[in-house]
């Protein structure tokens, strides 16, 4: 989508961003081969987007156009402690239609070869029913395939009619997904279990063997139940993207064959990078702790 990020005081930045688009910009940043499956416009906002992931490395032959619709768009406002509250404004967006446009089948075809495929909640809040379920059956036959499925439950309230709703549609995915990167903030939200045990025996009883609860500020749980910390404590210049952040740098590392302690290593010091930045995607620097292949 289209970012609007706030720069102080009244004053906005335009750039872009989104959860899935921020995880895959940063595994493509880790040497990952990254394709990044959604619907733009044939406008000038859609063209700059394109235009910006190709130079982040993504490769953008998945993304299919929809000449009636363009790009959404939403606002990030930040508070003093650098937490983030968002604006939205995608009902029309073409992401919507991405599984009723012509070249869809194709484009499910060759997503369906990937090593993984990862999506979240917000993925399956924008979509129409159909386009929930063409998702979802992708994904138990990629898993049935023997690849692997990465879903990050990213809760949104105004993006759903009810909890009860968001609710049905994340527990569908848990039982396709393989690896599981909830956060115990909007499993509580959602009307999940309050503490991070209680999430990870939800997700594992409903067929997800991975599963990693991310705590915030406090870390995440570890599929064999350990809480691993952070390095430091710090004090966030902004907050947006931090799970995002987390879950490229785990998954990149998972994908390359690190064990998941070592990978969440990974994943708290890419988002602790993240947080100390403005924006869900800062620009890559020296201090940068992107993975890299073996």
């Amino acid at each position: 989508m289209v970012e609007l990020r706030q720069a102080g005081g009244s004053d906005y930045r335009l750039g872009y961003g989104g959860d899935t688009l921020n995880t895959a910009i940063h595994m493509a940043r880790s040497g990952c081969d990254v394709g990044f499956a959604t619907a733009l416009g044939a406008d000038t906002f859609s063209e700059r987007l394109r235009s910006a992931w190709e130079t982040q490395g993504l490769d953008c032959s998945t993304i299919l156009t929809d000449p009636r619709r363009g790009a959404g768009l939403y606002a990030i406002s930040l508070d003093a402690a650098g937490e983030r509250s968002f604006t939205y404004w995608r009902n029309d967006s073409a992401a919507r239609q991405l599984f009723a446009l012509p070249g869809s089948a194709d484009l499910i075809e060759q997503m369906a070869q990937a090593e993984m495929l990862a999506f979240s909640l917000i993925s399956l809040a924008i979509l129409p029913d159909a386009g929930k379920d063409a998702l979802l059956s992708l994904a138990a036959r990629m898993r049935e395939d023997g690849r692997k499925v990465a879903f990050d439950a990213n809760y949104r309230p105004n993006l759903w009619d009810s909890a009860q709703s968001a609710a049905l549609w994340r527990d569908k995915a848990i039982a396709v997904a393989t690896h599981g990167l909830p956060t115990l903030d909007d499993e509580k939200l959602i009307g999940g279990p309050i503490d991070a045990q209680g999430v990870a025996d939800h997700w594992h009883g409903l067929g997800c063997a991975e599963v990693v609860v991310k705590l915030g500020g406090e870390g995440c749980r570890l599929p064999d139940g350990e809480i691993l910390a952070p390095e430091t404590v710090l004090n966030p210049v902004d907050t947006s993207g931090a799970g995002d952040a987390f879950n490229a740098g785990y998954l990149s590392a998972r994908l390359n064959g690190t064990d998941p302690r070592k990978a969440a290593q990974q994943g708290n010091a890419l988002a602790a990078w993240t947080i100390m930045r403005a924006g869900a995607i800062p620009p890559a620097d020296a201090a940068a702790p992107y993975p890299t292949k073996d």
